[in-house]
């Protein structure tokens, strides 16, 4: 029952309506209206919870604006969830989303091979020209409708998924620990050469790699689209696959996954089995950059006279979720000759947040352009973030708003002071 689900049951009560939240809040900024707010979300979740309010498609879109940054979480003075409880209210009223967007969340985005199709046909879409006769005549947007942006956003399209390009493994001794990398689906996709990266630089550490093949999406995009389900699903199918795994620890280059595998998603299991891997893995899984700098040591590099501008985007699952902001800017000034220029506001969200600059594009957009001119002030010609989502948006931005710039991973750069590329 909705009502006795613990965000609902237990976190609602605790709200004393100071406004805190508004302050922090992207949307709200944006918006600018209460029922934008965490605190407007707040109340109507006690209005569903109450009978008080109507379970309707109105009011799952005003959940469906939220990004899920966590930023009022973490400045709530009551230690509310207030993530946890627009997940609920989405979960709850789940049977008003729309039929295509339910539909691609479960038949798409539960299997790999799946996605590795719509890879596959968007290369087709694009290299045939029909993208473009479908943009001039305005059918993509006719027939795809939100989803057309989606193209937009997604940027050039490498030739191969990173599970297909994944380079010969050279393991330096002394050999340290063997590592499962958790590929999540925006690397592999679109993020190949993050991927590559981060195996060289961990092989230069003395790290053995292994990369499960089965496992699958992290869930977090089902949590976050109504599908609990699903997402509850998938955290059953890569325990399962993560139980068998024989290494020391799970690391992965995207702030998203590693935050989901980390959360109330991935507890709390009736079956045995299960609830032992769910125990074993939850102080074993590392972001890179912690992982770097946390169980490995980062190799002296010797100056070489280059000189470049770097400014840094922390990822809201990064810098809110888990509270890692220090190990990818360790990571980063450990590189000679980087330059790290702090932008204003750093953990400022950049409007990405997964799927929401495809179904709240025009939000989206309003919060990128305020992230994409923090970043411009900064003088910097590389953004470096630690999530594949919030680079294709921030990439993005750079070709919106005109500007010259590249958006990488600090393990790329790290890779290339390394001399691994």
């Amino acid at each position: 029952m909705f009502h006795e689900l613990p965000p609902i049951k237990d976190q609602l009560k605790k709200c004393v309506r100071c406004g805190q939240c508004r302050s922090v809040c992207p949307v709200f900024r944006e918006i600018g209206t209460e029922n934008a707010a965490p605190r407007g979300h707040v109340f109507l979740a006690g209005l569903l919870r109450d009978g008080e309010l109507a379970p309707s498609a109105a009011i799952l879109a005003k959940f469906n604006q939220c990004l899920l940054c966590e930023a009022c979480s973490r400045d709530c003075p009551s230690g509310i969830a207030v993530h946890e409880i627009v997940a609920a209210c989405r979960a709850f009223l789940g049977r008003f989303q729309p039929g295509l967007k339910t539909w691609l969340f479960k038949n798409l985005w539960t299997a790999p091979g799946n996605l590795n199709k719509v890879h596959k046909a968007a290369r087709f879409f694009r290299q045939s020209g029909l993208r473009s006769l479908a943009q001039s005549t305005g059918l993509a947007r006719a027939l795809a409708g939100e989803l057309a942006h989606g193209d937009q956003l997604l940027g050039d399209l490498p030739p191969r998924t990173a599970l297909q390009s994944l380079p010969r493994q050279e393991i330096a001794e002394p050999r340290t620990y063997r590592v499962g990398y958790f590929l999540g689906c925006a690397t592999n996709l679109f993020g190949a050469a993050t991927a590559r990266a981060l195996i060289r630089v961990l092989n230069y550490h003395g790290c053995e790699v292994i990369v499960p093949p089965n496992l699958r999406c992290c869930g977090l995009p089902h949590y976050a689209n109504s599908l609990p389900e699903q997402a509850r699903a998938l955290a059953k199918a890569n325990l399962q696959v993560l139980a068998g795994l024989p290494v020391d620890y799970i690391v992965t280059d995207c702030a998203s996954c590693s935050s989901t595998l980390k959360s109330n998603l991935y507890r709390d299991w009736d079956e045995p089995e299960l609830e032992q891997a769910a125990q074993h893995w939850q102080d074993r899984i590392y972001d890179i950059n912690a992982f770097l700098c946390e169980k490995l040591e980062l190799k002296p590099l010797k100056e070489n006279g280059a000189s470049f501008k770097v400014t840094y985007h922390d990822p809201c699952h990064l810098a809110q979720a888990q509270k890692i902001k220090k190990e990818p800017r360790q990571v980063l000034k450990s590189i000679p000759g980087l330059q790290l220029v702090e932008m204003e506001v750093q953990d400022q969200c950049c409007g990405g947040a997964g799927t929401f600059s495809v179904f709240q594009h025009d939000l989206s957009m309003k919060i990128l352009d305020r992230k994409m001119n923090l970043i411009q002030k900064t003088g910097a010609g590389l953004c470096a973030t630690s999530c594949p989502a919030c680079a294709m948006q921030l990439k993005y931005g750079f070709a919106r708003a005109g500007l010259p710039g590249q958006v990488v991973h600090p393990v790329e750069l790290l890779s290339r002071a390394y001399g691994l590329d």
